[in-house]
Parts: structure tokens; C-alpha cells; sequence
């Protein structure tokens, strides 16, 4: 009879050891060396990244990522004494800079080359990535983390591969869709916790017939989100997490719809709703004249309020310039210095109105200032709506916000799509919540840096072949 070892071990506790969890590799701080302008849950979230190591922050507009991210910075650069890096998109760098100095928390320097990098905390843009040497930094945090959405995507790939070796990350951006499992995966290699592959290979299966989309194993679920909650922080507001949500109340958001007057196909009676691609692009075209100009009365109408005019073409943005009064107009030709300087004085109310493309101003911008958005047209993208819509619908908003989204009567599909994906996107972030919450407040209370001592009893015998 084979003998077997009996091992005095509590069932639950056995269970327990089997779960799969992203382990804590970073470090203590001291709670009290964290600006005092920061809220509790800041400050609970920003000691749970820093002993998390390689974590995400993905939380609601205007929750204050931008402080998280510096502390976290500055702590990983005190702690290692190297440099630290943000990346962030362009219009997005001379505002970190300036919260910086806001909170004394820590000099930012802005760069845009290797030569530029102080010891310190230093952030630059997406676009200029490749000027830089990863070995040197202690810590990179990627602003605006969507960006690595696509798992083939340039920048994805790029990033992945540079920071692979960093050993303290963090990624910070806007409450991702939860059904967006492509940015989840692609956000946990980064981080270096598990690869996309396997993250799909352990909670997903094959949704059917088609091998290109996955869908949760049913028996998973729940042990998908508790998973990731032992990476990343998830929130709309902090009284998800049963936090003080004073100052955290969104004023009302005005949404109205105009639609300009299109004239039947000929031979028929009605007017025909734009279904393909090119349908839309034409019926967009039609209605250019109308849409602009219904977009600068209102904009003329009231010259002591700021107006965000977003557009998606060059000809709309051009008939925008030429018929609102007082408007500056940002393009993607633009130099670099230009767009951050109209982006710091529109959020600093030195601007009437601003006109550009939600893909240059629509993520990680504060326009709080304002309070009237515009949309000349509207593209089937959820997510570049709602974050085009979340610059200035925001916490710390004082006013009422009003989206006006003008549209010819042809492209009812689009505006019906978005509000197709917004309503699945609330009811899952809901569940998502709810699921995460307990994993999550466990976390951030609880997590402790996981070692494993090393205690050499043997002297190393260099080989002879090593010079």
C-alpha cells in the first residue's frame, strides 16, 4: 500500500491557495508624506498602488487621476531614486504639469528627448515615445491607457515591449466598457501579470462558431472579476467603495438633438436612413452646410459663455473657423506647442469657442470651465463620444452641461447605436461594480508586499568559461 503524507490544512484555506491573484511586488509608503489636498480614497488608493508594484487606476472623470498618478511617481522615484516617466497625450502634458505645481506635490519636467530627463518625475506624449531609453526609468505610467486598446495596435506592441523590464508600472484612464475584455488583456500584459493568451485561455471561450469573439465561461464570472480586482481599482464615483461622496454629485446632463431637413432618394417618397459606410459619409456631406450653420448660432448666440465644438473632417472643421465668431480652430497639422497652448487657455476661459476633433482634445483634457459641447455630426464610436462628452461633464463641473448633436434626418442609425452601447455600457458597469466591490475594498485595506526571502548556504563556483 502506498503511503501517503497527511497535511493538516483548513479546506477553505486550501481553496484559497488555488485562486489565481496578481501579487503585491512594490513597496510601503508613509500615508502622511501624500499631499494634503488628496481625499481618503486617494490616499488608500495611492498606498495600494505603490505596494501593488504594477497595477491599473481605472476610474471615473475628474476622481483625480492625475494626483494619483504624480504621488505615485514621486513615491516610486523617492523610493529608487531613479527616474520616473508619464506618458500622456499631448494636449494632457502642460495640464499634469501644472496640477503639479497646483498640489505641491512635485516638479514635472516636460520632455521631448532623452537629453531632456531629470531625476525625477518627467512626463512626455505618446507621439514622441520612441526618442527615449526604458532601462533608465524606475517607473512609467501610461495616461489615458486606452491607447493600448488594440492588441496590434502600434502603440500597444511598442509599449509592451519597451517597458517589459520596468519594474513598477501603473496605467491610469477613464472607467474602460467592461465588455471590452481586448483593453483588459492588452492593460494586464502590460503590466507583465498575465499575456493576453492566457487571460483568455483561463475565464474565456469561443462565443460560437466564431473564433475571433469570446464571451466569460459561464463558471467564471465571478472569479474574472475578482481577479482583476486584485490589479486594478474600478469606480464611477468613490461611494462605489462606500467613500464620502461629497463634491462628487454630477450636475444634470442636457442632451438635444437637432436634425437638419434631408430630401428623399429619388424615386421615393420618404427619406431613407443612411445604412453603409458610404451612405453616411454622403449624407454627412449633404447636410454640411446646414449642420455648420446651425452650430454657429448657437455658438453666436451666446459670446459670454465658452463653447466645444467637436467635428470628425477637415471641411467641417474649416466652415466651423469661417462662421463662428471669436473661435480658434486646432487641427492635427497643428504644431505641438500650438494645441497645448489652446488647450491651457480654453480650459483657462481665455477662449469663446474651440473647434477641433474629439482624436486631438477628447481624452484626459479638463474643460470644466465649460459647460456647452456641440457635436457637428457624430461617428459610431461609443467610447469617443462619452469622452468627448466627459471633458466637460466631469466632477467639479458647477454647471449643468448641454450637448447639442446635430445630425441630418438620414443618420438616425448612428445617434441610435450610441445610445444602444450607452445603455449596455451602464447596466454592465452596475454588475461589474457589485461584483468587484468586496475583492476591491479587501485590496486596498489589506494588501501586503508578497517576498520570498533568500538565504544563500552555498558559495557560487564561477565557471571557468565566463572571462
Amino acid at each position: 500500500m502506498p503511503k501517503y503524507k497527511a497535511y493538516n490544512i483548513n479546506y477553505d484555506d486550501f481553496l484559497r491557495s488555488k485562486e489565481i491573484r496578481a501579487e503585491a511586488t512594490g513597496f510601503e509608503i508613509d500615508r502622511n508624506s501624500i499631499t494634503p489636498f488628496a481625499f481618503d480614497y486617494q490616499k488608500d488608493i495611492i498606498t495600494w498602488a505603490c505596494k501593488k508594484g504594477k497595477c491599473a487606476i481605472l476610474t471615473g472623470c475628474g476622481s483625480g487621476k492625475t494626483l494619483m498618478q504624480l504621488e505615485w511617481c514621486k513615491a516610486v522615484h523617492t523610493h529608487t531614486h531613479k527616474p520616473t516617466l508619464i506618458i500622456a497625450p499631448l494636449s494632457v502634458v502642460k495640464q499634469t504639469q501644472c496640477e503639479a505645481e497646483k498640489f505641491s506635490i512635485c516638479q514635472v519636467a516636460i520632455c521631448r528627448k532623452q537629453e531632456d530627463i531629470t531625476n525625477g518625475v518627467n512626463i512626455t506624449n505618446y507621439e514622441m515615445i520612441e526618442h527615449f531609453d526604458p532601462s533608465v526609468f524606475s517607473g512609467v505610467c501610461l495616461d489615458e491607457s486606452s491607447i493600448l486598446k488594440s492588441f496590434t495596435g502600434k502603440y500597444q506592441n511598442l509599449l509592451t515591449d519597451m517597458f517589459c523590464l520596468t519594474p513598477y508600472k501603473l496605467l491610469c484612464t477613464a472607467t474602460i466598457a467592461p465588455n471590452d475584455y481586448t483593453e483588459i488583456g492588452t492593460s494586464c500584459e502590460f503590466l507583465g501579470i498575465m499575456s493576453r493568451a492566457e487571460m483568455l485561455a483561463t475565464y474565456f471561450i469561443h462565443d460560437g462558431g466564431d473564433t475571433a469573439k469570446w464571451r466569460l465561461k459561464k463558471a467564471g464570472i465571478n472569479k474574472f472579476w475578482e481577479w482583476f480586482a486584485t490589479w486594478a481599482i474600478y469606480f464611477n464615483s468613490p461611494r462605489d467603495l462606500d467613500y464620502e461622496g461629497e463634491g462628487y454629485d454630477l450636475p444634470p446632463l442636457n442632451i438635444k438633438q437637432i436634425f437638419t431637413e434631408s430630401l428623399p432618394d429619388e424615386g421615393t417618397l420618404f427619406v431613407t436612413l443612411a445604412e453603409t459606410l458610404d451612405e453616411r459619409r454622403n449624407a454627412r456631406k449633404d447636410s454640411l452646410e446646414d449642420r455648420t450653420d446651425i452650430a454657429a448660432d448657437l455658438a453666436n448666440s451666446q459670446m459670454w459663455s465658452e463653447w466645444l465644438v467637436w467635428c470628425d473632417y477637415n471641411d467641417e472643421s474649416t466652415m466651423l473657423k469661417k462662421k463662428i465668431d471669436h473661435c480658434i480652430e486646432v487641427k492635427g497639422s497643428d504644431e505641438p506647442e500650438y494645441k497645448a497652448q489652446a488647450s491651457l487657455d480654453f480650459a483657462d476661459g481665455k477662449i469663446h469657442a474651440l473647434v477641433s476633433k474629439p482624436s486631438i482634445f477628447g481624452f484626459g483634457s479638463n474643460f470644466q470651465s465649460c459647460h456647452n459641447m456641440i457635436f457637428c455630426g457624430l461617428s459610431d464610436s461609443y467610447e469617443r463620444f462619452y469622452q468627448a462628452v466627459r471633458r466637460c461633464w466631469r466632477y467639479g463641473q458647477k454647471h449643468p452641461v448641454n450637448v447639442y448633436i446635430i445630425l441630418s434626418e438620414k443618420e438616425m442609425n448612428v445617434l441610435d447605436n450610441i445610445k444602444r452601447k450607452q445603455k449596455q455600457m451602464d447596466e454592465m458597469q452596475k454588475q461589474m461594480t457589485a461584483l468587484m466591490k468586496e475583492v476591491t475594498l479587501a485590496e486596498i485595506r489589506h494588501t501586503t508586499r508578497i517576498t520570498t526571502e533568500y538565504n544563500p548556504t552555498k558559495e557560487m563556483i564561477k565557471p571557468l568559461w565566463i572571462a
